[in-house]
């Protein structure tokens, strides 16, 4: 069985070299632009939303394997689900990656997005990997039409 190291850099590697649902969506409910002045990553998120749940979204913009590959995997995880599950998943990533404590349930809960947990090791590249998340929770909770990390 793989380290949680060892799965951290498959995932990055994997996400970075083929990121889902990299993207332009055609009218989207919302999408934000999300910015990483620190690193000089840029991400537009966008979203469907369809009753209350994502039924689709997707990103598109640059920025270092972390922030890639974290826009990548969060793509995945919050598609299909309600805007309450998205959020709650925002807020569980985030106690993770900035190394506040987090039950075992909810690092359960999170998958594979729990391999991001070393990041926390790195306060540097926490931006790169909650940027896509904070742009994320910013469509689903204002009208803002960008974000930044600072």
């Amino acid at each position: 069985m793989p380290s949680v190291r060892e799965l951290y850099q498959e995932i990055i590697l994997d996400h970075n070299r083929s990121p889902r649902n990299f993207r332009r969506m055609e009218n989207p409910t919302r999408s934000v632009e999300g910015f990483n002045p620190l690193c000089g990553d840029h991400y537009t998120i966008y979203l469907r939303i369809d009753g209350g749940c994502i039924a689709d979204v997707s990103f598109e913009g640059a920025g270092c394997a972390i922030s890639k590959a974290s826009a990548s995997v969060m793509s995945t995880v919050v598609k299909g689900r309600t805007v309450t599950e998205a959020e709650d998943m925002f807020e569980k990533f985030h106690r993770l990656v900035t190394g506040k404590p987090t039950s075992g349930a909810d690092v359960e809960a999170l998958g594979k997005l729990a391999a991001f947990a070393g990041v926390s090791e790195f306060p540097a590249r926490v931006k790169c990997a909650s940027l896509a998340w904070h742009t994320m929770h910013a469509a689903l909770s204002s009208d803002a039409a960008s974000v930044s990390t600072e």
